[in-house]
């Protein structure tokens, strides 16, 4: 097997940091999808801003007509500002509705993506990284992305236009006052640059360490038998505490810098408040000349007015920058999750060159193989010519092994120099301790990985040339550890082969000698399956996965110690349906009871990646080797 990966998924190497192109890849994702949707909502956000912004105007206005005494006037602008807020409601009511459209919308591409990606991922991904990190993915990360979208750029858009507009009106009725706010403003963003960007780097630590519990979590329930039967609850709980620990650390000092901010913002708006006030009121009694209080882009002098109108257009303008720190949380969490999301899309899928595809074919009237046109006939590897031509090699089983090496990386090698044949219906058998190498060579023929020297040939063919996908189709395969699905037995037997009918798989089921117990099932063929299995024994779960792999009828066979967890009687029936099984196929077969390989045609003892000896049983004992020690009881596979 592989060597395994990080276990815990936390940090590594130096320290993370939110990469300047996920904001900018996030928006064009967004945009590619909904593009009309954000644009109505940026005109909602428009108009609440620009009503929300007017407060100020409208203060002024009324208070010049209240000193007027212009009360039909009050009462226009009254009105006014009333329908005008009456808009902004139904604004944002409407952007609110529309946004959660948008965020569940995107959020659900995201899904598919990563997870249509993934299912591109190589064998070797899934080895080397942790199962319960990977779900983090799908599930934390995705809600700090759907608050990101939903709440956090939401903010950001409607402060800025909300600020635009506010400075706007500002300036026009005072530079000096406005000059006071963006004094506050500069102070403002130095305080947020400064406490905000700290909390960034801990919101990518707290989605890592949040990922790496989750990943620890899930090993210990799928393991909680061999917790109990070696009684390590408590040192399985030490390790959960100093991880969860490192979580809670990292949490507290990502939401310490974040939660910060509000208070300093809101009290700083405060402070604003009373300056204006002080600056306003002492322009308006002071003996300056006219030109310097009035200036301004609307030449008015600074009044009792305009210092009313402008509290409350400070106020909204320190609160719309408030607004983006109190949403930092969601910012940067959604950029760590962004972050973690682009990273399964972003890995690199499985490379496949190939270019041999596998189709059916019948022979013509001169006996030469054409592909066929109603999907009758024989198997065929499909070879295009230069000139447009194909060459058809009919599919019969043949595998060979020439020298091949092979490592997991660069540095071990795991395979030394192996060369084996299995004929066209042979049945070849791995024998050797754990670690000899046996899976690693059934992994090389469906090419899960590939090789570092060497060929490995499939009716001749060198397997690289063969398109993996229908390489692996004219492979059967039967696993020591069953995946089963969520669904009925019939949808699990029919996995094997989609377009099967239901009279297809029933057969394949009397083949696996799983018929006898399906029907004596609740439900039969309809009882439905968990996805673990756990509502079936590990034998009927093998007999299914027999089921399974009889019904695609592929021509080469692979069975990984089938047997090795199951009881004498359930051995024999999935023996009886592994021997129906292996008719007229070539089968490699892995085991570690040699009762299960005698009658194989070619057995091979595997030791420390390499063959050590080769033969039937009866030359094997003959040789009185490493098998016959195996066979004889004064040797044991470990």
């Amino acid at each position: 097997m592989p060597p395994a990966g990080p276990r815990r998924g936390g940090p590594r190497g130096p320290r993370p940091k939110i990469q300047k192109g996920t904001l900018p890849r996030l928006l064009k994702v967004l945009l590619k999808n909904y593009k009309f949707h954000l644009i109505f909502v940026l005109f909602c956000i428009l108009v609440s801003s620009i009503t929300t912004g007017s407060l100020g105007i409208f203060l002024k206005n009324v208070i010049t007509t209240i000193m007027n005494k212009d009360y039909s006037g009050l009462i226009s602008l009254v009105l006014l500002m009333a329908g005008l807020y009456v808009l902004s409601i139904l604004a944002d009511l409407t952007r609110s509705l529309v946004m959660a459209k948008v965020t569940q919308g995107f959020l659900h591409d995201m899904r598919v993506k990563m997870f249509s990606e993934m299912q591109d991922l190589p064998i070797k991904y899934f080895d080397t990284h942790n199962h319960g990190d990977i779900m983090s993915t799908y599930t934390n990360d995705v809600d700090a992305l759907r608050q990101l979208v939903s709440s956090g750029m939401l903010t950001i858009v409607q402060t800025a236009i909300s600020v635009i507009y506010v400075f706007s009106t500002m300036l026009y009725y005072s530079v000096w006052l406005t000059l006071v706010v963006v004094l506050f403003v500069v102070l403002l963003t130095f305080t947020v640059k400064k406490i905000g960007g700290n909390s960034a780097k801990f919101f990518v630590k707290q989605q890592k360490s949040l990922g790496a519990t989750e990943g620890f979590v899930e090993e210990a329930m799928h393991g909680q038998k061999v917790i109990k039967v070696f009684t390590h609850e408590g040192k399985i709980c030490e390790e959960f505490d100093k991880l969860n620990n490192e979580h809670r650390k990292n949490v507290e000092k990502a939401n310490t810098f974040a939660n910060i901010l509000g208070p300093i913002t809101n009290n700083l708006g405060h402070f604003l408040y009373v300056v204006l006030a002080l600056a306003g009121t002492f322009l308006a009694v002071s003996n300056l000349p006219i030109w310097l209080k009035s200036l301004s882009f609307s030449g008015e002098a600074i009044s009792i007015a305009i210092i009313i109108a402008f509290l409350p257009m400070g106020r909204n303008f320190t609160r719309n920058i408030s607004q983006v720190s109190n949403q930092i949380n969601a910012i940067f969490m959604g950029l760590a999750g962004a972050q973690r999301v682009f990273a399964i899309i972003d890995e690199k899928p499985e490379e496949d060159n190939g270019f041999i595809t596998l189709v059916k074919a019948v022979k013509n009237e001169s006996g030469e193989f054409t592909e066929s046109l109603d999907n009758n006939g024989v198997w065929a590897w499909k070879r295009p010519n230069d000139d447009g031509t194909a060459t058809f090699i009919e599919l019969k089983g043949d595998v060979r092994f020439k020298n091949v090496d092979f490592g997991y990386n660069d540095t071990k090698v795991v395979l030394h120099d192996i060369t084996l044949y299995a004929k066209p219906g042979q049945k070849v058998a791995f024998v050797g301790a754990t670690g000899a190498g046996k899976t690693t060579i059934t992994n090389l023929i469906n090419r899960f990985y590939d090789i570092q020297e060497g060929e490995i040939t499939y009716d001749g063919i060198n397997i690289s040339e063969i398109k993996k996908a229908d390489l692996r189709r004219s492979l059967g395969i039967v696993l020591q550890d069953v995946s089963l699905f969520s669904g009925t037995v019939m949808d699990n037997i029919r996995y094997g082969r989609l377009d099967a009918t239901d009279e297809e798989c029933i057969e394949a089921a009397k083949r696996a000698s799983a018929h006898e117990f399906i029907t004596k099932l609740p439900n039969g063929y309809n009882t439905f399956i968990k996805g673990d299995g756990s509502n079936f024994s590990q034998g009927q779960c093998q007999l299914l996965s027999i089921a399974r792999a009889s019904i695609k009828n592929a021509p080469a066979m692979i069975l990984d110690e089938a047997t090795s967890s199951i009881d004498t009687r359930t051995e024999l029936l999935v023996e009886k349906g592994t021997f129906e099984l292996m008719k007229g196929r070539t089968v490699f077969v892995i085991a570690h009871r040699l009762s299960t390989v005698q009658n194989s045609d070619v057995i091979m003892v595997l030791d420390k990646g390499r063959i050590i000896e080769r033969g039937n049983h009866e030359e094997l004992i003959e040789e009185k080797g490493e098998y016959y020690k195996l066979y004889m009881g004064s040797l044991e596979l470990e």
